[in-house]
């Protein structure tokens, strides 16, 4: 299965994106782990996408594309994947189709989990005190959900003309989240 995760900030993506691929036994795919291996190995994609990252910058779409084209094409997704964090634009889910019609592996699904924005900025300024993030503010973290809602919308409106999207309340336990996240999928 190829799969696509979305949710706002603190919804719990990366939690349920480990859990569930491996539970479907498909590589979970994320775009920062993408950029850190790239960077880490020395890749030519790697010290472009560093020369952003060191100035705080985001790393342009074209290198982005690059790097997730390279890791859809190794051996272990074959089999599927779940890609997380990606795509973030428009221009990215037409991208990411060029990508997986050279690769002749269709998308399946795109799942966004859904969270109460209130519930989700407790959480998230909870997170930010245990862990001493003291630029997590909750001016901060309310601008990236509205980033998040402003960003995503146009790919959700996609998703849903496609039948691809389906979504998922993110609220409850790990466990319950996840439940429903595999039923869905299997849906």
């Amino acid at each position: 299965m190829r799969i696509v995760l979305m949710g706002p900030p603190g919804a719990g993506k990366g939690t349920q994106a480990a859990v569930v691929a491996k539970e479907l036994n498909i590589p979970h795919i994320s775009t920062g782990e993408i950029f850190r291996a790239n960077v880490g190995a020395g890749t030519e994609l790697g010290v472009e996408a560093k020369k952003y990252m060191d100035k705080g910058e985001y790393v342009p779409d074209s290198v982005t594309n690059a790097m997730v084209a390279d890791r859809l094409a190794q051996p272990d997704t074959e089999n599927g994947f779940l890609l997380d964090g990606y795509p973030r634009t428009l221009e990215q889910v037409g991208e990411l189709d060029v990508i997986l019609v050279g690769l002749g592996t269709p998308l399946d699904k795109v799942v966004e989990i859904t969270a109460n924005t209130e519930e989700v900025i407790a959480r998230l300024l909870n997170r930010a005190k245990l862990e001493g993030r003291a630029d997590d503010t909750e001016e901060v973290i309310r601008r990236r959900m509205e980033v998040y809602a402003e960003q995503t919308e146009p790919l959700t409106a996609v998703y849903r003309e496609e039948g691809k999207l389906i979504q998922v309340d993110g609220m409850g336990s790990v466990e319950d989240v996840t439940a429903r996240l595999l039923s869905a999928l299997s849906a």
